[in-house]
């Protein structure tokens, strides 16, 4: 594969990435109003090790997600800093959705995968090419 070719590839799984930041910090935002304004949707599981108020979840949903949000743009917007700010994002949303996987399991188990696949474009975008 030559050089333009790898070029293509990352800028596309670069753009890729952003996108999916968007998305997956819409989503958060949503998970997380949801857990604020009516926090009875999701399930209450006794005996957990993370037990907090599903409000406190709520805030922390929110919160990535307006990060993740933001660092999508950025991605879009070209800036380097935005995409390690977006893996470190991507982190604690991955985080965030294992800890509350009892109250929304396929809903975190969704998220955690997109993470991932994310995680996965933008190092890959990161990562310089030599030619062979």
């Amino acid at each position: 594969m030559d050089s333009a070719t790898k070029q293509e590839w990352a800028f596309g799984l670069a753009m890729f990435a952003g996108l999916m930041l968007i998305i997956i910090g819409l989503f958060q935002s949503i998970a997380g109003g949801t857990a604020i304004f009516n926090d009875k949707f999701y399930a209450a599981t006794r005996n957990y090790v993370f037990e907090w108020d599903a409000t406190a979840w709520g805030w922390v949903h929110l919160l990535v997600g307006v990060l993740l949000f933001a660092a999508g743009w950025a991605v879009f917007a070209g800036m380097t800093w935005a995409r390690v700010v977006a893996i470190g994002a991507l982190g604690a949303s991955a985080v965030a959705n294992f800890l509350s996987l009892p109250a929304y399991p396929a809903w975190a188990i969704m998220i955690i995968m997109m993470d991932v696949v994310c995680v996965w474009a933008l190092t890959v975008y990161m990562r310089p090419y030599r030619e062979d």
